[in-house]
């Protein structure tokens, strides 16, 4: 998923609040914790930052398609027709997908493995290439959420040889919502926590105000620091951004080939639409749907997160004159509070 710019602290050298914050790396990308109005102890400090790792390594023990022992990685070597028996997070998980794929019309597809290996965007030494259409006919036919299914005992099984699962556009919005669950145990309540741009916020930040989330202007050579799109204010809520202009290759004829695929052509997606950002009760729901509503397209999306109404969608749209316009779903202001600047 695609970095917010984190605002998060901004405005911290005034607050009235401690604001303690860090920082690491999970599912190779970095991890952000912000907890305000607290004052823990050192050794307390310590001992959460270890729950927090200890939890995010749990999880990409069970999600990663990187790691071969990792239980997703087991069932994707799994024959057809054998259960594997996987946790409970990860079971969840892939219902959720499941539950998503059927309502998107094969929008969202976590089976879009060998498709994502096939461009290059799966494993960190393929090669980033286009595909003959004869290679890629041949890996759609290895896909297909209706030849996967999650048992009573949470097991998945398979009946498609080759079938294999790829759980990037929703791990990461899981992780954060398990580090936001680790803290809220602890009974802390003004937090933001962020995996790459998959954020959660909770309460206040250090000046009493909800926290604050830039969303970055889809630009193709984007830099940190670059414009933004929207701010966007957050409390008690969720947010994924999806977009096409960090993760891409150019191939010799000048084309850019953007690692959001629609798993209905198995190509990636090619529209004027630069980004989405979701806001919803939870961060894995947001991200998949962020990338759900980017294979889609404003008009369609539009229409798609109607359907859900605990969820809300920004769409950041390229103008020809190199501009950015932007559009929200009818609940998007509702549901964050107002003050969202619009445009560049």
């Amino acid at each position: 998923m695609v970095l917010a710019s984190l605002l998060a602290g901004f405005g911290a050298a005034g607050a009235e609040q401690p604001l303690l914050t860090w920082q690491g790396e999970t599912m190779g990308s970095l991890y952000v914790v912000k907890i305000a109005g607290t004052n823990l102890p050192p050794a307390e400090v310590e001992a959460l930052r270890a729950a927090v790792d200890r939890r995010l390594k749990e999880i990409n023990r069970q999600m990663s398609h990187y790691e071969p022992e990792s239980e997703l990685s087991r069932f994707n070597r799994a024959p057809a027709g054998q259960p594997v028996k996987v946790s409970a997070d990860l079971a969840r998980l892939v219902r959720l997908a499941l539950d998503l794929n059927r309502r998107s019309a094969g929008a969202f597809d976590p089976t879009l493995g060998p498709v994502i290996n096939l461009w290059g965007f799966g494993e960190a030494t393929d090669e980033r290439r286009v595909p003959s259409e004869t290679e890629l006919g041949d890996a759609l036919k290895k896909t297909g959420c209706a030849h996967l299914r999650v048992t009573g005992q949470d097991e998945l099984v398979k009946d498609l040889p080759g079938l294999q699962l790829n759980l990037s556009a929703i791990a990461k919005g899981f992780g954060a919502d398990a580090m936001a669950a680790l803290l809220r145990a602890r009974g802390l309540t003004n937090f933001y926590v962020a995996i790459s741009g998959e954020t959660v916020t909770s309460g206040l930040n250090a000046r009493g105000e909800p926290w604050r989330v830039g969303i970055s202007a889809p630009l193709l050579e984007w830099r940190p620091g670059d414009p933004l799109a929207a701010v966007v204010p957050l409390s008690g809520r969720a947010l994924s951004t999806s977009g096409d202009y960090q993760k891409y290759f150019v191939d010799a004829q000048g084309r850019r080939w953007s690692h959001i695929l629609d798993p209905r052509t198995g190509r990636p997606v090619q529209h004027n639409l630069g980004s989405v950002t979701v806001v919803a009760e939870s961060c894995a729901l947001a991200d998949a749907l962020a990338t759900t509503l980017f294979v889609l397209g404003e008009t369609e999306g539009l229409k798609f997160i109607h359907d859900f109404p605990e969820a809300a969608a920004l769409f950041v749209v390229r103008q020809p004159d190199g501009t950015f316009k932007t559009t929200a779903s009818p609940n998007f202001d509702a549901l964050i509070g107002s003050g969202l600047p619009r445009g560049r």
